[in-house]
């Protein structure tokens, strides 16, 4: 198939941006650079590999999944069916984190997925360490890869934990930040969602009734493990700004909400 029908077959599957995804696709497997492609871009590009992937994107089947890496920050993480893809509305996270940690800071990531959060921000701050924390070992196993990867493996901690029973946070000792994309869609929203949020983990999307359950359990009983002067940082969805304030007010923080590239409420700050 040419880049050209590549598209064509795309666009008639409903991807939107299916030229730059065509290019990533011939790109990733015919091992050829971007600029090599365009100078080729009438060549008929015979590969099973490709023609498999094409028939999965037509499918809808994330891309991201399909490429088997995908860019976050300045960082580039393996990604696959046990983590959450990452976004770019994450990465308001990780600036936070980045420019609130103090010095030599020591934070912990619950629910890492695929571990970006924690790798990107100790990439930008070698002075930090931290421990990531995910319910399953295939994902901590990837998150791990991918610190080893982003050259942060020697100061990021693993741990297979369930994030709604604090009980192992006894042995890790206290810390500056708590960080945490955590699930919080509406249970009985996900099967709402658009088709290729189906393939993601449901466990990494699910976040109770109304989408607040690791929220209140975080805020209401990690406090503890917390220095002093030690805060909470966590995504959240970008109609949950108020809840999550009233959950930490009930808990005695005060929250400060920023916003994502699009202006929509993504970030809450929890601190004394």
């Amino acid at each position: 198939m040419t880049y050209n029908e590549i598209c064509n077959l795309l666009s008639e599957a409903g991807v939107e941006n299916n030229r730059a995804e065509a290019a990533m696709l011939i790109c990733r497997f015919c091992n050829i650079s971007r600029v090599e492609l365009f100078k080729r871009s009438t060549e008929d590009f015979s590969s099973e590999e490709l023609d498999a992937a094409v028939i999965k994107r037509c499918s809808h089947y994330p891309l991201q999944y399909i490429l088997g890496i995908w860019e976050f920050c300045r960082e580039s993480y393996r990604v696959n069916e046990h983590t959450l893809i990452p976004r770019q509305d994450t990465e308001i996270l990780v600036e936070k984190a980045v420019s609130l940690l103090p010095e030599r800071a020591r934070f912990i990531d619950l629910c890492t997925g695929s571990g970006c959060v924690a790798v990107s921000t100790l990439a930008a701050r070698p002075d930090c360490r931290a421990v990531a924390v995910d319910l399953f070992p295939e994902t901590v196993d990837i998150a791990g890869e991918n610190a080893e990867q982003n050259g942060v493996g020697d100061r990021l901690g693993l741990l297979v934990a369930d994030v709604m029973e604090p009980s192992f946070m006894e042995e890790l000792g206290t810390f500056d930040c708590i960080v945490s994309n955590p699930p919080y869609i509406e249970t009985g929203k996900i099967d709402l969602l658009e088709e290729e949020l189906f393939y993601e983990p449901r466990a990494a999307l699910d976040g109770g009734a109304d989408g607040l359950d690791f929220y209140r359990k975080i805020i209401s009983e990690y406090g503890k493990y917390l220095r002093d002067g030690g805060g909470m940082l966590f995504e959240i969805g970008y109609d949950q700004a108020d809840a999550v304030s009233e959950i930490a007010r009930e808990n005695g923080y005060k929250c400060e909400i920023f916003k994502d590239y699009g202006e929509n409420d993504r970030v809450a700050r929890l601190f004394r």
